[in-house]
C-alpha cells in the first residue's frame, strides 16, 4: 500500500502505524480508514523503521507497539520525541503487556499516553484524538493503575518540585503526577474546572513541557510525588 506523506484533508489526524505484526497494522489501518477524521500514513515493523517513517511523513500521531526487533518502541519513542525536529509528533504506546515497568520508560521516553491492544475501536480512536491535541492518555483505569505502581498514592511533599511555580501550581502537578483528571483536580481543590486548565497551562509552558504525560514525569522525578518500582516480574 502506498502512503500519502501528508493526509489530503489537513483537518485528518495523520497516524503512523509502527508494530512488528502486519495483521495488527493491518486492523488498525482497516479502522483508521473506515473512521472519519483519521488518515494511516505510515507503516514500520521495527523500531528503526518507526523511526524513519516518523521524520519521513511527521505524522500527528505514531502508534508505538513496546516490543519490535531491530529496536523496542520506548528507545524509537525516546528518539522521536528528542527530535526538535518531530517536536509536534505525539507517541500513543501500545502493547499487550500490561506491565508496570513499562510506564514509566514509556512515559521518561516523551510518550503522551499507553494504551493495551484489546482496547475497544471507540477508547483507541479517542486515545489518538486526545495524543493528537497534546492531552495525555492517563485516564483510563488501566493506566491509572500502573501509574500509580510508580508515584504512589501517600502524602506528597517529599521534596520541594520545579522552581519558577507557584505554590497551587505546585498542589495541580502533585495531583497530575497522581493521575488524576481536571475534572477531578478541580474537586479535589474546590476550584472551577477552568481554573485548572489555566494551571495546567501554564505548568506545560514554564516547564517546557510538550504534553500532561512530561508533567507526570517532573511531579515524581522532581520529588513532589514518591516514585516506588513495583518488582519486576510479577
Amino acid at each position: 500500500m502506498r502512503y500519502r506523506t501528508e493526509p489530503a484533508d489537513p483537518s485528518e489526524i495523520a497516524v503512523l502505524l509502527a508494530d512488528d505484526q502486519a495483521l495488527i497494522r493491518e486492523s488498525f489501518r482497516a479502522l483508521l480508514d473506515a473512521s472519519p477524521g483519521f488518515e494511516p500514513i505510515g507503516e514500520a515493523g521495527t523500531g528503526c523503521e518507526a523511526v524513519r517513517s516518523a521524520r519521513e511523513h511527521r505524522p500527528d500521531v505514531v502508534l508505538m507497539d513496546v516490543r519490535m526487533p531491530e529496536m523496542d518502541g520506548i528507545e524509537a519513542t525516546r528518539r522521536i520525541c528528542a527530535d526538535p525536529e518531530l517536536s509536534s509528533v505525539h507517541v500513543l504506546i501500545l502493547t499487550t503487556f500490561d506491565l508496570d515497568e513499562y510506564v514509566y520508560a514509556a512515559l521518561a521516553a516523551g510518550a503522551s499516553g499507553f494504551l493495551v491492544k484489546d482496547a475497544g475501536a471507540s477508547e483507541l480512536l479517542h486515545g489518538i484524538r486526545l495524543v493528537a491535541a497534546g492531552e495525555a492518555l492517563l485516564a483510563p483505569s488501566a493506566t491509572r493503575r500502573l501509574i500509580a505502581a510508580f508515584t504512589g498514592t501517600g502524602p506528597s511533599g517529599v521534596g520541594h518540585g520545579p522552581d519558577g511555580i507557584t505554590e497551587r501550581e505546585r498542589e495541580v502537578l502533585v495531583l497530575i503526577g497522581r493521575g488524576l483528571s481536571n475534572t477531578e483536580i478541580a474537586r479535589q481543590l474546590q476550584v472551577a474546572l477552568g481554573t485548572v486548565k489555566t494551571h495546567v497551562g501554564r505548568l506545560l509552558h514554564k516547564l517546557g513541557a510538550r504534553d500532561r504525560a512530561q508533567l507526570v514525569i517532573t511531579a515524581y522525578d522532581s520529588g513532589l510525588v514518591t516514585p516506588r518500582r513495583p518488582p519486576l516480574g510479577r
